[in-house]
């Protein structure tokens, strides 16, 4: 490192006849040469500065530019997505109403359903009670019908005799003999 800091001292210390080199000595410049230098650099300098500047506005606005349109098109997006929103709130709402109204229909629907079940089990029973109404009116007839019959029998076999009942086998066979010739 030494070595390397030597030549640079040493280059301050070149005859300068003819030949290129850097005066480190600040006091034994030249104010012309100082100028001429920063002149050319100025001049040289400023191209090459405003290039990199324009280059980095050039980005910069480019960056910018793209930004816009990616919130313009953010922008879109979102307004696509609110009327999405709106149209999906809209149809929910107008399930929720469906729903209700075809809920509704069904207590309805359910309502007049179970009221005629009802009403066929209200005739079902009336019949019902009907039927055995008339069976057990039935039944009670043919018990009278059995014990007046059964009555009679006995009325008739306790008050013929035999002469009696000979007679009345004799009218009936004569009843039926004359209603044979009726026929024939």
């Amino acid at each position: 490192m030494k070595n390397v800091t030597d030549s640079f001292v040493s280059l301050g210390h070149w005859p300068s006849a003819g030949s290129f080199g850097f005066n480190t000595d600040i006091l034994a410049t030249n104010p012309i040469n100082l100028s001429v230098v920063l002149g050319v650099l100025i001049f040289f300098g400023k191209g090459v500065l405003n290039d990199l500047l324009d280059n980095r506005k050039q980005r910069i606005l480019s960056t910018i530019r793209n930004s816009e349109e990616l919130r313009g098109g953010a922008i879109e997006k979102l307004e696509k997505a609110k009327a999405r929103l709106r149209k999906v709130k809209m149809e929910a709402d107008e399930f929720r109403v469906n729903g209700y109204s075809e809920i509704e229909r069904e207590k309805l629907n359910l309502i007049n359903s179970t009221y005629h079940n009802l009403e066929r089990l209200e005739n079902y029973k009336n019949e019902t009670i009907q039927f055995e109404q008339q069976r057990a009116i039935n039944q009670v007839r043919q018990r009278v019908f059995q014990q007046a019959l059964q009555g009679a029998l006995g009325t008739l076999n306790s008050c013929l005799n035999n002469e009696l009942h000979l007679r009345t086998i004799s009218a009936n066979i004569g009843i039926f003999g004359a209603m044979k010739e009726i026929t024939d």
